[in-house]
């Protein structure tokens, strides 16, 4: 079982002081070509401990959930509970939902010194984010998107990048990826499917692939990465510079290190994690869990796992079915 002197211990690299160059270090990886697996943005699911164990299980990369600037900006309480990290944390993003650069820039001064990046969503396809201007509603507005990277880059000393989706006039797409080059975005993720798609959808990594031909900038590919195997195919396929992966990851931490499901040492992990630093409403720590269990449970042990209430009787659960 891991300890929390251990943990320090990620991907056999030795985190010493707080975030000591690691905007720098993150860069030179990239941009030195190695291939980056990364953690994606996830909406109540990507916080601090399973941050932290993406990293320990091979992911090079990872992100906040999407955070909304204007409020950040305004309320302490929205601070402390959207943003919360550590000195073991290191190589992660901080993902905003934002509109205009003043709120950006903001954001960012009160996170630069303790993150790798800055990203903009500009991909969030729900419908109250469209409403309100932002997330996939950005593509149709480009221009707030090359205001917001200019003045964030003049204004604050991060990387930054910009999360899209393709359109479905790519030439826009190609376009936005160009400009966004032009004013300083440091890489790109692109998701292989339009704002209006599903995620039963198919991915387009010919897209993909297209905007990687069209840029010299560093390119992840995002969209149905659930093993290995696939983020290798569509490094092959698009000859991008990294996969991000999400639900993949929900249900297997540790698919970047090639296992077909999350390994009991890793749920092992996560529960040490979250006892040390906390960071989750215990309904997603619960949730966290049932994605992780999954392919380890018949029908009637999903249900019997999914009712309970408690953090002690999920532990307890645990204890008594896996950890022996």
């Amino acid at each position: 079982m891991t300890t929390f002197e251990e943990i320090k211990e990620i991907n056999g690299n030795n985190i010493v002081k707080l975030y000591d160059n690691k905007k720098q270090s993150l860069l030179d990886k990239i941009n030195n070509g190695e291939f980056m697996k990364i953690q994606a943005p996830m909406v109540r699911f990507s916080r601090l401990p399973f941050r932290m164990l993406c990293r320990k299980w091979g992911c090079d990369i990872t992100y906040t959930p999407m955070i909304m600037a204007a409020e950040f900006n305004r309320s302490e309480s929205a601070r402390d509970s959207d943003y919360t990290t550590n000195q073991f944390e290191d190589q992660m993003i901080v993902q905003f939902g934002v509109n205009n650069a003043e709120e950006l820039c903001a954001a960012a001064e009160k996170v630069a010194n303790t993150c790798s990046g800055i990203d903009i969503n500009c991909g969030c396809p729900q419908r109250w984010v469209m409403k309100e201007g932002y997330g996939a509603n950005l593509l149709l507005n480009p221009d707030k998107i090359y205001d917001m990277v200019k003045q964030l880059n003049n204004r604050v000393p991060v990387p930054c990048s910009i999360k899209i989706r393709i359109q479905p006039d790519l030439n826009k797409t190609i376009e936005l990826v160009k400009r966004a080059e032009k004013i300083g975005v440091s890489w790109i993720t692109v998701h292989g499917r339009t704002s209006a798609m599903r995620s039963s959808h198919p991915v387009d990594y010919d897209a993909i692939k297209l905007v990687k031909e069209n840029t010299s900038l560093p390119v992840f590919a995002n969209g149905d990465v659930f093993t290995l195997e696939q983020a290798n195919t569509i490094k092959e396929k698009t000859g991008v510079n990294g996969v991000m992966a999400a639900r993949g990851l929900l249900s297997n931490p540790a698919l970047f290190m090639g296992y077909d499901k999350t390994p009991i040492e890793c749920i092992e992990d996560f529960i040490n994690i979250y006892s040390e630093y906390g960071g989750l409403h215990p309904i997603i720590f619960h949730r966290h869990l049932i994605y992780m269990l999954y392919e380890y449970q018949n029908k009637n042990e999903k249900s019997e796992f999914n009712k309970i209430k408690t953090v002690s009787g999920i532990l307890d659960y645990i204890n008594d079915k896996f950890l022996f």
